[in-house]
């Protein structure tokens, strides 16, 4: 058991190491880009909500669904307390 408990300690200092040298330094740029491409969709699906034609209408027509539970998060982080009507968001 203690080699198995050994080999178990050397693998997570090798994924450690890989993690510290390869993924650290462009998590952040990662994040980011993930968020501002989440937020692009957003603004797709509530200007497409909203009446806006938009040019990829057939396909997020069934994302509206899925991203009801993100706008609240997403319009805090847009700035702005409220957002819509009573009983929309919040």
């Amino acid at each position: 058991m203690t080699l198995w408990r050994g080999l178990v300690s050397a693998w997570k200092r090798v994924e450690a190491g890989h993690d510290a040298v390869f993924v650290a330094r462009w998590r952040q740029g990662v994040r980011r880009e993930a968020r501002r491409q989440q937020d692009t969709l957003r603004a797709l699906v509530l200007l497409e909500s909203l009446g806006v034609d938009n040019p990829v209408a057939y396909e997020t027509l069934d994302l509206v669904p899925y991203l009801v539970a993100d706008v609240h998060e997403w319009h805090q982080r847009m700035g702005r307390e409220t957002f819509g009507d009573a009983g929309v968001c919040c």
